[in-house]
Protein backbone atom coordinates (compact mmCIF):
# COMPACT_ATOMS: atom_id res chain seq x y z
CA UNK A 1 0.00 0.00 0.00
CA UNK A 2 1.09 3.36 -0.59
CA UNK A 3 -0.77 6.26 1.07
CA UNK A 4 -0.54 9.87 -0.49
CA UNK A 5 -1.57 12.98 0.80
CA UNK A 6 -3.15 15.72 -0.76
CA UNK A 7 -2.05 19.03 0.55
CA UNK A 8 -4.05 22.42 -0.19
CA UNK A 9 -3.34 25.75 0.50
CA UNK A 10 -2.98 29.53 -0.75
CA UNK A 11 0.27 30.30 -1.39
CA UNK A 12 1.16 34.08 -0.76
CA UNK A 13 3.70 36.74 -2.44
CA UNK A 14 6.63 35.51 -0.40
CA UNK A 15 8.88 32.39 -1.31
CA UNK A 16 10.17 31.85 1.85
CA UNK A 17 6.79 31.98 3.65
CA UNK A 18 5.68 29.75 1.17
CA UNK A 19 8.16 27.13 1.86
CA UNK A 20 7.82 27.44 5.20
CA UNK A 21 4.17 26.26 5.15
CA UNK A 22 4.69 23.58 2.94
CA UNK A 23 7.61 21.99 5.71
CA UNK A 24 4.42 22.22 8.09
CA UNK A 25 2.18 20.53 5.76
CA UNK A 26 4.65 17.60 4.99
CA UNK A 27 5.49 17.46 8.94
CA UNK A 28 1.78 16.70 8.79
CA UNK A 29 1.75 14.13 6.00
CA UNK A 30 4.31 12.21 7.53
CA UNK A 31 2.51 11.94 10.78
CA UNK A 32 -0.25 10.69 8.84
CA UNK A 33 1.87 7.88 7.46
CA UNK A 34 1.99 9.29 3.67
CA UNK A 35 4.86 8.84 1.74
CA UNK A 36 4.10 11.27 -1.32
CA UNK A 37 2.72 14.75 -0.06
CA UNK A 38 1.18 15.97 -3.36
CA UNK A 39 0.92 19.97 -3.71
CA UNK A 40 -0.80 22.78 -5.83
CA UNK A 41 1.05 24.20 -9.07
CA UNK A 42 2.67 27.14 -8.38
CA UNK A 43 3.41 26.66 -4.78
CA UNK A 44 6.49 28.52 -4.71
CA UNK A 45 4.34 32.06 -5.24
CA UNK A 46 0.83 33.15 -5.86
CA UNK A 47 0.47 34.25 -9.53
CA UNK A 48 -2.81 34.07 -10.67
CA UNK A 49 -4.02 37.74 -9.12
CA UNK A 50 -0.60 38.90 -9.54
CA UNK A 51 0.43 37.70 -13.26
CA UNK A 52 4.51 39.51 -12.74
CA UNK A 53 4.99 37.15 -9.52
CA UNK A 54 6.43 33.97 -11.60
CA UNK A 55 8.84 35.70 -13.49
CA UNK A 56 9.75 37.91 -10.44
CA UNK A 57 9.90 34.83 -8.10
CA UNK A 58 11.33 32.33 -10.70
CA UNK A 59 14.05 30.49 -9.38
CA UNK A 60 16.76 27.73 -11.03
CA UNK A 61 15.78 23.70 -10.74
CA UNK A 62 18.41 23.68 -8.07
CA UNK A 63 17.26 27.28 -5.90
CA UNK A 64 16.31 27.30 -2.76
CA UNK A 65 12.96 26.84 -2.84
CA UNK A 66 13.74 23.43 -4.58
CA UNK A 67 16.39 22.91 -2.03
CA UNK A 68 13.93 23.65 0.65
CA UNK A 69 11.37 20.80 -0.69
CA UNK A 70 13.97 18.20 -0.71
CA UNK A 71 15.27 19.01 2.82
CA UNK A 72 11.62 18.30 3.63
CA UNK A 73 11.44 15.77 2.02
CA UNK A 74 14.34 14.19 3.84
CA UNK A 75 13.34 15.76 7.47
CA UNK A 76 9.78 14.24 7.09
CA UNK A 77 10.93 10.79 5.38
CA UNK A 78 8.56 11.44 2.16
CA UNK A 79 8.33 12.31 -1.44
CA UNK A 80 6.97 16.13 -2.00
CA UNK A 81 5.93 16.98 -5.31
CA UNK A 82 5.08 20.41 -5.84
CA UNK A 83 5.17 23.62 -8.36
CA UNK A 84 7.31 26.07 -8.84
CA UNK A 85 8.57 28.25 -11.83
CA UNK A 86 12.21 28.00 -13.49
CA UNK A 87 13.39 31.03 -15.63
CA UNK A 88 13.73 30.50 -19.36
CA UNK A 89 15.54 33.05 -21.23
CA UNK A 90 13.37 35.95 -21.07
CA UNK A 91 10.29 33.66 -20.08
CA UNK A 92 9.83 30.79 -17.48
CA UNK A 93 8.41 27.25 -17.36
CA UNK A 94 6.11 26.43 -15.25
CA UNK A 95 7.40 23.71 -13.12
CA UNK A 96 6.68 20.52 -11.22
CA UNK A 97 9.50 19.72 -8.47
CA UNK A 98 9.22 16.09 -7.25
CA UNK A 99 11.96 15.94 -4.46
CA UNK A 100 12.43 12.68 -2.32
CA UNK A 101 15.27 11.85 0.03
CA UNK A 102 16.73 15.03 0.09
CA UNK A 103 17.47 15.11 -3.85
CA UNK A 104 15.58 16.28 -6.81
CA UNK A 105 14.18 12.99 -8.32
CA UNK A 106 12.49 14.55 -11.18
CA UNK A 107 11.11 17.93 -12.45
CA UNK A 108 8.45 18.61 -15.56
CA UNK A 109 7.86 21.37 -17.71
CA UNK A 110 4.46 22.45 -18.04
CA UNK A 111 3.76 21.53 -21.96
CA UNK A 112 -0.15 22.29 -22.02
CA UNK A 113 -0.31 26.29 -21.62
CA UNK A 114 -3.72 27.55 -20.16
CA UNK A 115 -4.40 29.82 -22.89
CA UNK A 116 -8.29 29.41 -22.23
CA UNK A 117 -11.03 31.42 -20.58
CA UNK A 118 -9.52 34.35 -21.56
CA UNK A 119 -6.16 33.71 -19.72
CA UNK A 120 -3.05 33.56 -21.38
CA UNK A 121 -0.54 31.73 -19.82
CA UNK A 122 1.95 31.82 -22.84
CA UNK A 123 2.11 35.44 -22.29
CA UNK A 124 5.09 34.96 -19.54
CA UNK A 125 5.27 30.86 -19.68
CA UNK A 126 8.00 29.22 -22.17
CA UNK A 127 6.04 25.72 -22.97
CA UNK A 128 7.86 22.47 -22.29
CA UNK A 129 8.41 20.05 -24.71
CA UNK A 130 9.40 16.65 -22.72
CA UNK A 131 7.23 13.62 -21.36
CA UNK A 132 5.81 13.90 -17.60
CA UNK A 133 7.81 11.89 -15.39
CA UNK A 134 6.96 8.40 -14.05
CA UNK A 135 8.40 7.71 -10.23
CA UNK A 136 8.56 4.72 -8.83
CA UNK A 137 7.53 5.10 -5.07
CA UNK A 138 7.49 2.29 -2.82
CA UNK A 139 7.19 0.29 -5.38
CA UNK A 140 4.04 2.14 -6.85
CA UNK A 141 4.72 3.93 -10.25
CA UNK A 142 3.05 7.48 -9.87
CA UNK A 143 3.05 9.46 -13.32
CA UNK A 144 2.30 13.34 -12.93
CA UNK A 145 1.21 16.19 -14.86
CA UNK A 146 0.13 19.81 -14.33
CA UNK A 147 -3.46 21.48 -14.28
CA UNK A 148 -4.77 22.46 -17.84
CA UNK A 149 -2.73 18.90 -18.54
CA UNK A 150 -5.55 17.53 -17.58
CA UNK A 151 -7.74 18.04 -20.31
CA UNK A 152 -5.63 15.92 -22.72
CA UNK A 153 -6.20 12.52 -22.08
CA UNK A 154 -3.48 11.34 -24.64
CA UNK A 155 -1.04 12.82 -21.58
CA UNK A 156 -2.26 10.16 -19.43
CA UNK A 157 -2.46 7.62 -21.25
CA UNK A 158 0.94 7.51 -22.61
CA UNK A 159 1.48 7.76 -18.62
CA UNK A 160 0.35 4.58 -17.90
CA UNK A 161 1.43 3.21 -21.20
CA UNK A 162 5.21 3.72 -19.46
CA UNK A 163 3.66 1.90 -15.92
CA UNK A 164 2.12 4.39 -14.03
CA UNK A 165 -0.40 3.04 -11.84
CA UNK A 166 -1.47 6.68 -9.96
CA UNK A 167 -2.02 9.54 -11.70
CA UNK A 168 -1.21 12.79 -9.34
CA UNK A 169 -2.13 16.33 -10.51
CA UNK A 170 -0.96 19.83 -8.47
CA UNK A 171 -2.92 22.26 -10.25
CA UNK A 172 -4.31 26.12 -9.39
CA UNK A 173 -7.78 25.30 -11.31
CA UNK A 174 -9.07 29.17 -11.99
CA UNK A 175 -13.07 29.35 -10.46
CA UNK A 176 -15.47 29.76 -13.55
CA UNK A 177 -18.97 28.96 -14.31
CA UNK A 178 -18.46 25.26 -14.85
CA UNK A 179 -15.16 24.82 -13.77
CA UNK A 180 -15.68 22.89 -10.65
CA UNK A 181 -17.57 20.48 -12.65
CA UNK A 182 -15.08 19.92 -15.21
CA UNK A 183 -12.30 19.36 -13.09
CA UNK A 184 -13.78 17.24 -11.02
CA UNK A 185 -15.08 15.33 -13.82
CA UNK A 186 -12.14 15.30 -15.41
CA UNK A 187 -10.04 13.67 -12.86
CA UNK A 188 -12.66 10.89 -12.43
CA UNK A 189 -12.73 10.42 -16.19
CA UNK A 190 -9.22 9.69 -16.54
CA UNK A 191 -9.55 7.19 -13.47
CA UNK A 192 -11.98 5.54 -15.20
CA UNK A 193 -10.82 5.40 -18.52
CA UNK A 194 -6.44 4.47 -17.85
CA UNK A 195 -8.15 2.21 -14.20
CA UNK A 196 -5.54 3.49 -11.93
CA UNK A 197 -6.04 5.88 -9.43
CA UNK A 198 -6.02 9.89 -9.54
CA UNK A 199 -5.12 12.58 -7.49
CA UNK A 200 -5.68 16.21 -7.81
CA UNK A 201 -4.20 19.26 -5.32
CA UNK A 202 -5.79 21.94 -5.87
CA UNK A 203 -4.48 25.90 -4.76
CA UNK A 204 -7.69 27.22 -2.63
CA UNK A 205 -8.81 30.89 -2.24
CA UNK A 206 -10.63 34.10 -3.69
CA UNK A 207 -9.82 32.49 -7.55
CA UNK A 208 -9.49 29.07 -7.53
CA UNK A 209 -11.28 25.92 -6.45
CA UNK A 210 -9.96 24.13 -4.06
CA UNK A 211 -12.01 20.57 -4.49
CA UNK A 212 -8.29 18.75 -4.20
CA UNK A 213 -9.94 15.32 -4.68
CA UNK A 214 -9.37 11.76 -5.73
CA UNK A 215 -10.61 9.04 -7.21
CA UNK A 216 -9.94 4.98 -7.53
CA UNK A 217 -9.53 2.89 -10.50
CA UNK A 218 -13.04 2.17 -11.22
CA UNK A 219 -13.77 6.16 -10.64
CA UNK A 220 -15.39 6.15 -6.99
CA UNK A 221 -14.61 10.00 -5.00
CA UNK A 222 -11.75 8.99 -2.36
CA UNK A 223 -11.50 12.74 -0.97
CA UNK A 224 -12.36 15.92 -1.45
CA UNK A 225 -11.08 18.77 0.39
CA UNK A 226 -13.78 21.02 -0.64
CA UNK A 227 -12.90 24.45 0.08
CA UNK A 228 -10.80 24.10 3.37
CA UNK A 229 -7.38 25.64 3.10
CA UNK A 230 -3.76 24.60 4.83
CA UNK A 231 -5.50 21.20 4.61
CA UNK A 232 -4.06 18.04 4.25
CA UNK A 233 -6.64 14.69 3.37
CA UNK A 234 -5.12 10.99 2.63
CA UNK A 235 -5.64 8.72 0.00
CA UNK A 236 -4.10 4.75 0.48
CA UNK A 237 -3.25 3.17 -2.98
CA UNK A 238 -3.96 -0.56 -2.75
CA UNK A 239 -2.17 -3.00 -5.59
CA UNK A 240 -5.28 -5.38 -4.93
CA UNK A 241 -7.68 -3.04 -6.02
CA UNK A 242 -5.39 -2.08 -8.58
CA UNK A 243 -5.48 -5.34 -9.88
CA UNK A 244 -9.10 -6.46 -9.01
CA UNK A 245 -10.41 -3.99 -11.12
CA UNK A 246 -8.22 -4.52 -14.55
CA UNK A 247 -9.28 -7.97 -13.60
CA UNK A 248 -13.07 -6.98 -14.07
CA UNK A 249 -12.21 -4.04 -16.86
CA UNK A 250 -9.33 -4.88 -18.90
CA UNK A 251 -9.70 -2.13 -21.13
CA UNK A 252 -6.23 -1.80 -21.51
CA UNK A 253 -5.53 -4.46 -23.10
CA UNK A 254 -7.95 -3.95 -25.58
CA UNK A 255 -6.21 -0.43 -26.99
CA UNK A 256 -6.10 -0.08 -31.07
CA UNK A 257 -4.09 2.93 -31.05
CA UNK A 258 -0.36 3.37 -29.63
CA UNK A 259 0.08 6.30 -27.76
CA UNK A 260 3.14 7.84 -27.99
CA UNK A 261 5.71 8.80 -25.01
CA UNK A 262 6.72 12.53 -26.25
CA UNK A 263 4.15 15.13 -27.03
CA UNK A 264 4.15 16.38 -30.62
Amino acid sequence: MLRIAVGQFVPGSDPVANLDRIDGLAARAAAGGARLLVLPEGSLVEFIDDKGASTRCAEPLHGPFAAGLAAASSRHGLTVAAGSFVPVGDRVANTLIIAGGGDIVAAYRKIHLYDAFSFLESDTVARGDAAPPVVEIDGVPVGFATCYDLRFPELFRSLVSRGAQVLALPAAWVSGPLKEEHWLTLLRARAIENTCYVVGADQVGRRVIGRSAAFDPMGLPLLDLGTAKDAVGFVDVEPDRLAEVRAQLPSLTHRRFPVGERPA
